[in-house]
């Protein structure tokens, strides 16, 4: 067993791909308790597709990728707005149209690029974090403690905005301000989770550990504290899994966090399915 723990560690690309899953796993879950918590998990799959284009259009002038994946993120969230406010269309429709359609973009340019520079770009979609580098790792790193220290300075305007948008609009706070940092939160999330789960499968990890969490406990705060401990415990049980067995590492982190969800959903001493079951014939 204990060789079963170290043996991963003696290996650097290890090291840096456990650490950057540990991060993840913790920024993930904690903005993901909004999304769930105000009920906006296609939010999170909008700008996790829209980011698709700007990571390409990025790479084909030259600049830093991630810089244009937020770029085009936050440019989601703009358009949905525009949309919604613009017309009669419902939010939740708005966000089904430009997800979509960024996302074919995304393909489309993808395609092309693939065509005149013979470059694999799919590990955009599935995420390859054993390919992690080091300065990677740093914005990783950095893009967590920004939006972790935003979350802690302004966790009681968040709150009352998430909780009762009317109440904060009437108790003077800025909502259309909180409602786009908000967004700016999530889009950063999303570029810190790229290269590990790939565009496809960040909405489970920004999503799955904080509605296990919302089965157990009550409190936002503790929602995020336990959301970010499963994040943590699927990431780094996910990579050790990826090692050992050889399996494609986004695909098995998300595995792992369905697994503690579907626990949640059985167990849980107050939501669970089999708990109420026993508590009923008893």
């Amino acid at each position: 067993m204990y060789d079963l723990l170290i043996e991963p560690l003696q290996a650097e690309f290890m090291q840096r791909s456990l650490f950057t899953a540990v991060l993840v796993g913790v920024v993930c879950a904690t903005v993901g308790c909004y999304l769930m918590v105000q009920r906006l998990a296609l939010l999170g799959d909008a700008i996790s597709h829209s980011v698709l284009p700007g990571l390409v259009i990025a790479y084909i002038i030259g600049v830093d990728i991630f810089l244009g994946a937020f770029i085009a993120g936050v440019f989601s969230t703009v358009v949905i707005a525009w949309i919604h406010t613009q017309s009669q269309i419902k939010e939740d429709a708005a966000m089904g149209i430009v997800f979509s359609a960024f996302f074919a973009l995304g393909i489309t340019l993808i395609t092309i690029v693939q065509k005149e520079n013979k470059i694999d770009l799919n590990h955009f979609l599935f995420g390859n974090i054993l390919s992690v580098t080091q300065s990677e790792v740093i914005n990783t790193l950095g893009i967590t403690i920004l939006v972790l220290v935003v979350i802690v300075l302004l966790f009681k305007e968040l709150m009352l905005y998430t909780f009762d948008p009317v109440g904060a609009q009437a108790a003077g706070l800025p909502t259309n301000l909180l409602n786009f940092g908000l967004m700016v939160l999530i889009a950063l999330t999303i570029v810190a989770s790229l290269k590990s789960v790939g565009v496809i499968l960040v909405l489970a990890m920004l999503i799955t550990p904080g509605a296990t969490a919302y089965l157990l406990v009550y409190r936002l705060h503790m929602m995020m504290i336990v959301g970010a401990a499963i994040g943590v415990i699927s990431s780094i049980t996910g990579m050790y899994l990826s090692f050992h067995f050889n399996l494609p590492s986004g695909p098995a982190i998300v595995l792992v966090a369905f697994g503690f969800f579907f626990m949640a959903f059985l167990f849980s001493p107050t939501q669970g399915l089999l708990t109420q079951s026993l508590a009923k014939t008893k």
